[in-house]
């Protein structure tokens, strides 16, 4: 009798361990939120990065890239919460969705484009950590990804033909801009969020919540 049931509940973990990593109906709706949410930021800064971009821009050429942040946040805070494949890029691409149906200055195919790309550059972090480790250092690592990923896409679209210096600077900046605002904030974001006990129905709040 005794092992019969150490077997089933050995069963059990694992088929709890192989459906862990399938979406849910209210993984959909949460990631969905979270991707509408952050298209609406989007567009905020959409216009709000113009001022600081006019007085980066002079200074030294590339350190724009420190503003690229709140455009690659929405990947990271995705996965964190909804921790199963493909949240990064769901959340990252639908927020950009979002700003591109409401209209800006780069258009709506490449603001798509851009948001896959960044996206993708968040979810092979995760993935790399096989969807297992979702940490401060993974996070900050998965914000540097998405930067790196869509500073990339920047230079081949928007900075064709740029010097070695405006690339470095440029990269380095928004590295450093997603490490910080689309890892790190994002990160204490969805802690937040958790332990107000909103995500009680996710591993990432249950987490967070067992620790207080």
């Amino acid at each position: 009798m005794h092992t019969s049931t150490s077997a089933s509940t050995a069963e059990k973990a694992t088929t709890a361990g192989k459906r862990s990593l399938r979406w849910r109906v209210v993984d959909i709706v949460v990631a969905s939120v979270i991707g509408v949410a952050s298209g609406l930021i989007f567009l905020a800064w959409n216009v709000g990065y113009l001022g600081p971009s006019a007085l980066l821009e002079p200074l030294l050429p590339g350190l724009q890239g420190l503003l690229d942040g709140p455009w690659l946040f929405a990947g990271v805070l995705g996965a964190l919460i909804i921790r199963k494949p493909g949240a990064a890029i769901y959340t990252e691409t639908l927020a950009a969705v979002v700003s591109a149906l409401v209209g800006n200055q780069w258009g709506g195919f490449l603001t798509i484009e851009a948001g896959l790309v960044q996206g993708l550059g968040a979810e092979l972090i995760f993935l790399l950590f096989l969807y297992k480790r979702w940490s401060l250092p993974v996070a900050v690592l998965a914000g540097a990804g998405a930067a790196l990923a869509g500073g990339i896409n920047n230079l081949v679209l928007w900075y064709a033909g740029a010097d070695t210096t405006f690339t470095l600077v440029y990269l380095a900046s928004t590295i450093v801009s997603g490490a910080v605002i689309a890892g790190a904030l994002s990160w204490l974001l969805a802690r937040g969020i958790a332990a107000t006990g909103a995500l009680d129905r996710f591993a990432s709040g249950r987490d967070v919540r067992a620790r207080v």
